[in-house]
């Protein structure tokens, strides 16, 4: 028992409270685990089923039901086919066009509440304003709208499409420069410069300038799908509007003097893992290259991908 004690912490760097935890735990987990085939063969010698007929007969009618029972959903289901793209005018689809050509339903849906409140669209572009319209879908849909590519001369929201009453509100009759968000270091910004992006407020932008500064900088813009809270949408337009600069280098945990609970504070970084690295050089020494990490028998291959950027000696 005490080889085995001693082999359990030195391959997973536990103290030895936990190496009595942790047996403890196994002990259990095999009780528990073989408790259900003791119980079965203690009472099922005690259980007798019953032969009665009128039982049989009424079992036997429940599962003709219940048989019955699928094909009746299936036929009450309502399924939506989607089909290839073709020529299509948008003022002029069904919620179930839509989710033909690959639109979810609530955006189906919320293209159908813009008709209805501002009115029919004039020219392409203005599909692509619809609240949560990912780039690439609209993207795919653009060349097949059969609508002006450019906004019309007389263009108002006073009388264009299905002649239903619009807003007309004062600065439409004011020129305006367009608005365009130009590309930003994700690893600079601040949270007023996120919040540019649509569907980022006030806590998401701060939640991901937090995340950041616990990484110690992104390397990768596709880190930011860590982010707990972003939508998919939200995550393209910050791959259209943010990069990582290539001469940017994170910010690196150095491998020989940093305690565990600076090695845990990363995100990458488990607890097991931080005393494990710790052990390690108290054992071997101080590490002599980043690679050296390998030879603890905890870590991934995946977690030593991720973690490789931000360590350092």
């Amino acid at each position: 028992m005490r080889k085995l004690k001693l082999w359990i912490r030195n391959y997973f760097g536990f103290s030895q409270r936990e190496v009595n935890g942790f047996l403890w735990l196994i002990t259990i987990m095999v009780l528990l685990t073989a408790a259900p085939f003791l119980f079965s063969r203690l009472y099922s010698s005690n259980q007798t089923i019953s032969a009665n007929p009128a039982d049989q007969q009424l079992l036997d009618s429940l599962v003709a039901q219940l048989e019955k029972a699928p094909d009746t959903y299936n036929r009450s289901r309502k399924t939506i086919v989607t089909v290839p793209l073709y020529k299509f005018n948008p003022n002029t689809l069904t919620l179930e066009q839509w989710q033909a050509f690959g639109l979810p339903k609530y955006l189906g849906q919320r293209i159908l509440n813009y008709r209805n409140k501002v009115g029919d669209f004039a020219y392409r572009a203005e599909l692509g304003k619809i609240y949560g319209m990912p780039d690439s879908v609209f993207q795919r849909l653009y060349p097949f709208i059969d609508l002006p590519e450019t906004k019309p001369d007389n263009y108002s929201r006073k009388g264009i499409g299905s002649g239903r009453p619009r807003p007309a509100p004062d600065w439409e009759s004011r020129p305006r420069e367009r608005f365009v968000l130009a590309p930003f270091n994700i690893n600079t910004s601040d949270t007023t410069q996120l919040k540019q992006i649509r569907g980022i407020g006030s806590k998401l932008s701060a939640r991901i300038v937090k995340y950041r500064d616990r990484l110690g900088g992104f390397y990768s813009l596709e880190q930011l799908r860590e982010v707990y809270g972003l939508q998919p949408e939200v995550i393209d337009s910050l791959n259209k509007y943010t990069f990582v600069a290539k001469a940017h280098t994170p910010a690196r945990i150095n491998l020989n003097t940093a305690t565990i609970d600076e090695l845990r504070a990363h995100p990458y970084m488990t607890s097991n893992l931080a005393r494990a690295i710790v052990a390690y050089r108290e054992q071997h020494g101080r590490f002599e290259s980043v690679e050296e990490l390998k030879q603890i028998k905890i870590i991934k291959p995946e977690q030593y991908e991720k973690l490789k950027p931000y360590l350092g000696l």
